[in-house]
């Protein structure tokens, strides 16, 4: 007998002209008649595209999610999601990740559908995946693309994006020859899956395991891993048992779990990037989820992960020493181990399973790698609404730092002057870059970690101390302090920072302060709303996205998407 409460079955199940319509045109595609007899329609929401390795292999691993939602009695219908290619896409791939999440959106909702497979692994395309779900609310699970193998190059590991970083600089400082430089690319990237490093794509993956919206092992098996395929499968056949009890999003993400992921988000020495996303997400849910939580609920966890940015090792490392369950365990008592999981296990049933294979990769709390990790979030005149920093990827020494400002007006005017000699400029300096927010760009981009400028780097200068309203690549690392909000291009303070302004950072105690007087930033203030520049953009996406985006301490939504409107449609297409 059919399941008349499957939202499928409102189109596949009625005896009727309107049924007629929706059976037909769907068997074309190959279903015969007795799958519409009630079982429940999956869909599958995949980002796969030749434009980004990250999910290449996605169309070949949809089939196993196919093999295993047939096999537990559902019937999957896999259909296309926005691709984001964050090394291919202009100006920014984040200035679509809400388009990307609208899509997603209306796809789920406008189909008859009882539940959701999303697979993405590219740094936009799972927080765009996961917003665009949790504001419908039907079941769903993540399948994360995994990451590529291991990068080679003459008997040392690469790092996917941190190398590239690192050799960059290495040749401005003449410490590389060009040529090397270039034949080290052929080695980076060796297989099909997202960055090797705990850059954003791997961060966003193992914080959506520690959220409970996937499997267990999601985050850390390769692309190219068999088990891949079956954790696939298993997904497949998890979907269908998830709609069958009408497990949904909201009965997943709840605060608590958000809880557990910015932990884990702390432990792995994750992406900042991470931050955007998880508020963005919880904005979708109405989860009470703040910029400040993120360095309130982490201050007392170390760094347990020894992987680049913030360490040594890699994401396929990270696999054959435990993965995330492995993390989970060793925070012990930290995680909210009552949280359900879509695996139908508790978080702590799944803490108990980790097992740490090498103590070099996953670390004990009571012998960890470094120290309190995450992110620290700062306040102060310069940031009334927040900025962020990445300590484990920082200098220490600079970690309290007074400053004067080398001030560029926008990205072409960093360019133009970054390495002119006659800079004025030496290691004290504060690189500070305005123009790079979300609406300035816009988008905001990940051009936060500003390259030195030659002649510093000439000199042995590894790290300044440089502020943006700009994001930085999850792989980047250094003392670079971001996310500043209001941003410039919405009349924050940073707007008005000139050259030679001092500027002091003490990241101990959370502070980020302009010395400049309130008379004088009034003054200012008048001057730049004289010229404020109109909008550079008049029409389609751009406008809309300058016109609603908000600001980075709450997730760079857009105003209209926050919230969800549910599954429900009433009126019928005929």
């Amino acid at each position: 007998m059919a399941d008349k409460s499957l939202r499928s079955q409102r189109s596949y199940g009625k005896i009727d002209r309107d049924g007629f319509i929706h059976r037909s045109w769907i068997k074309a595609t190959g279903l015969p008649d007795h799958v519409f007899d009630g079982r429940p329609i999956i869909g599958i929401a995949n980002t796969w595209s030749e434009l980004v390795t990250c999910q290449v292999h996605l169309r070949e691993l949809a089939g196993f999610v196919k093999r295993g939602i047939w096999e537990a009695g559902g019937v999957p219908i896999e259909f296309p999601a926005m691709s984001l290619p964050e090394t291919q896409m202009r100006p920014t791939a984040m200035l679509f990740r809400n388009l990307l999440a609208m899509e997603v959106e209306e796809s789920i909702r406008a189909n008859p559908i009882d539940g959701v497979v999303l697979m993405g692994g590219c740094d936009k395309t799972t927080p765009g995946l996961l917003m665009g779900a949790a504001s419908v609310d039907l079941p769903c699970i993540f399948v994360s693309s995994g990451a590529m193998l291991n990068g080679k190059f003459r008997g040392q590991d690469l790092g996917s994006g941190t190398d590239v970083w690192r050799f960059s600089e290495a040749v401005r400082a003449g410490e590389m020859s060009l040529a090397d430089f270039m034949a080290a690319e052929s080695g980076m990237s060796r297989s099909a899956g997202v960055c090797n490093t705990m850059g954003t794509a791997s961060s966003m993956a193992s914080v959506v395991e520690a959220l409970g919206i996937s499997l267990p092992n999601n985050a850390a098996l390769p692309a190219v891993d068999a088990r891949r395929r079956v954790l696939a499968h298993l997904s497949g056949n998890r979907i269908v048992q998830l709609v069958k009890h009408d497990v949904k999003p909201s009965d997943i993400l709840t605060r608590k779990a958000f809880e557990n992921a910015i932990l884990m988000h702390a432990a792995c020495g994750g992406s900042t990037n991470v931050v955007v996303h998880l508020l963005a997400l919880a904005g979708r849910l109405g989860v009470a989820l703040s910029l400040e939580d993120f360095d309130h609920l982490a201050r007392e966890v170390p760094l347990l992960v020894n992987l680049m940015p913030s360490g040594k090792y890699l994401m396929e490392d990270f696999c054959y020493a435990g993965g995330v369950p492995a993390v989970m365990k060793e925070l012990g008592d930290l995680l909210n181990r009552e949280v359900m999981t879509v695996a139908g296990r508790t978080v702590g049933e799944i803490a108990e399973t980790g097992e740490v294979w090498n103590r070099e990769v996953i670390a004990t709390r009571e012998a960890p790698f470094g120290p309190s990790s995450g992110v620290w979030v700062l306040q102060g005149n310069l940031c009334p609404q927040g900025a962020i920093l990445k300590p484990s990827a920082a200098t220490p020494e600079l970690l309290t730092h007074r400053g004067r400002a080398v001030v560029f007006e926008d990205i072409e005017d960093y360019h133009a002057r970054i390495d002119d000699p006659a800079l004025e400029v030496d290691a004290t300096s504060i690189l500070v870059l305005k123009g790079c927010g979300p609406k300035g760009y816009p988008g905001m981009p990940e051009v936060g970690n500003m390259a030195l400028p030659q002649k510093l780097l000439g000199r042995g200068v590894r790290d300044m101390v440089r502020i943006s309203d700009a994001r930085m690549s999850g792989t980047a690392y250094g003392t670079v302090i971001l996310h500043v909000a209001p941003e410039a291009a919405a009349g924050g303070p940073l707007a008005l920072v000139r050259n030679g302004d001092e500027i002091e950072f003490d990241g101990p105690n959370r502070r980020l302060e302009l010395r400049v007087d309130a008379a004088e930033l009034a003054r200012r203030r008048t001057a730049w709303e004289a010229v404020r520049a109109a909008p550079a953009y008049e029409r389609g996406w751009y406008r809309l996205y300058i016109d609603t985006v908000l600001q980075a301490d709450r997730g760079v939504d857009l105003d209209f998407l926050v919230g969800k409107s549910s599954s429900v449609v009433t009126r019928e297409s005929h």
